[in-house]
């Protein structure tokens, strides 16, 4: 297959590329400005993309099987709390790459989109979805050591979700667990839908490495068109 990545030098993007290199596929690695990076690994090409203008995105699509948007406002794996700091200021971010991404899938509808997204938008209990409610992401926030503030990001998550679902595309989207970072490959986890998927403590808990594996997975064998799904251990 040949897979595009877009934020392809992100904690969980650059473990897409290299599970997706690993298993023999094609890759194209978007990045804002991908003039200055060097990157000798066979099947892989780099190229530059602007993620909130479907023009840009349309220029690069001929070709891909699936594109796997990993979008950040900033640069996650080097500097999260500019991440943090950009996703505060200005939370419809993911909603406008959304709809850009969906815009520019209108001229190819068999390219498959699988959005990196998060976990408020994933319902704690029937019904109960974490993003509506104050306390509720307030308490997830202070125990994840994130600012109160990030509250407005984790609702943008939830809106690009939502435009999502308004779609006829080919869209996929991915929660990945509450707590998630740089760790090992197992590829040992398990996959749940609209819900976390909890550990024998309670925790929703997932590595980057594992979260790319699930990623891979559902890009050569898709389950969840239209859908969203999660992982955990």
């Amino acid at each position: 297959m040949h897979i595009g990545v877009i934020g392809a030098t992100g904690t969980i993007g650059s473990r897409v590329v290299t599970e997706a290199l690993q298993r023999g596929h094609r890759v194209t690695a978007f990045s804002r400005d991908a003039s200055a990076i060097t990157d000798p690994r066979e099947n892989l090409d780099w190229a530059s993309v602007d993620v909130l203008d479907a023009t840009s995105i349309a220029a690069v699509l001929p070709g891909l099987d699936v594109l796997v948007s990993g979008f950040q406002p900033g640069n996650a794996a080097k500097d999260f709390a500019d991440t943090v700091e950009r996703s505060i200021a200005d939370p419809t971010v993911y909603a406008t790459a959304a709809r850009a991404l969906l815009k520019a899938l209108e001229s190819y509808t068999r390219v498959r989109l699988i959005v990196i997204g998060g976990a408020g938008s994933l319902e704690i209990e029937p019904g109960v979805v974490r993003a509506d409610h104050d306390e509720l992401i307030r308490a997830s926030l202070d125990e994840l050591g994130l600012p109160r503030g990030y509250a407005a990001a984790v609702r943008g998550h939830r809106e690009a979700l939502n435009v999502l679902r308004a779609s006829n595309r080919l869209w996929t989207y991915f929660s990945p667990a509450e707590q998630i970072g740089p760790g090992e490959r197992t590829g040992r986890f398990r996959i749940g839908g609209d819900q976390p998927v909890l550990d024998a403590d309670g925790r929703s808990r997932i590595s980057a490495e594992d979260a790319a594996v699930a990623l891979v997975d559902e890009a050569e064998m898709p389950r969840f068109v239209q859908r969203r799904f999660t992982v955990g251990y």
